[in-house]
């Protein structure tokens, strides 16, 4: 009986130190994750999200025909627009879940080479030119798109016709 509970305890006492070790792991990868994060200024995330939302107000007011005496009004909406996006998706609130999303998504060693590499000249390089090139690839996208797209309702005007006629008895 004094064997089993020896036994029993040097089971807890090994869980909870794989526990400890299993912690320290995930706060390696989450901390690998946070600095990932950062090197790819993931805070700057949402101001595109924030600017478009001020952009509104501004023309809101605008299509009022709001008179320029009104502007503290405007300003006054547009802070608490502010505060209701701080609220919902303010860099506090999303770093955590961001962190277990990249920290489910990547190992902690994929981390760490992502991290080397774009702390790296060329992937600081990538970072900085990379809004520019998703940009021009969209346009090359969308001008080729326009292409194709009389051609795609074409087809989708045919198979209509042709499964019309294939009702008719």
């Amino acid at each position: 009986m004094h064997f089993l509970r020896i036994a029993g305890l040097c089971s807890a006492l090994s869980l909870a130190l794989f526990s400890v070790q299993v912690s320290a792991d995930d706060a390696g990868h989450a901390a690998r994750a946070e600095r990932f994060l950062e090197l790819v200024s993931a805070n700057r995330l949402t101001v595109p999200i924030y600017a478009q939302v001020q952009q509104g107000f501004a023309e809101r007011f605008a299509q009022t025909q709001a008179p320029e005496s009104k502007r503290a009004l405007l300003e006054s909406y547009q802070s608490k627009a502010d505060a209701v996006l701080d609220r919902e998706i303010g860099w506090d609130k999303l770093k955590p879940e961001l962190i277990a999303l990249y920290s489910e998504v990547f190992s902690e060693q994929e981390l760490a080479e992502l991290n080397e590499f774009y702390a790296s000249e060329l992937g600081k390089k990538v970072l900085a030119r990379l809004p520019q090139l998703n940009a021009r690839s969209a346009q090359l996208t969308q001008a080729r798109l326009e292409n194709a797209v009389p051609q795609v309702n074409k087809l989708l005007a045919e198979m209509t016709a042709e499964l019309d006629t294939q009702k008719k008895p």
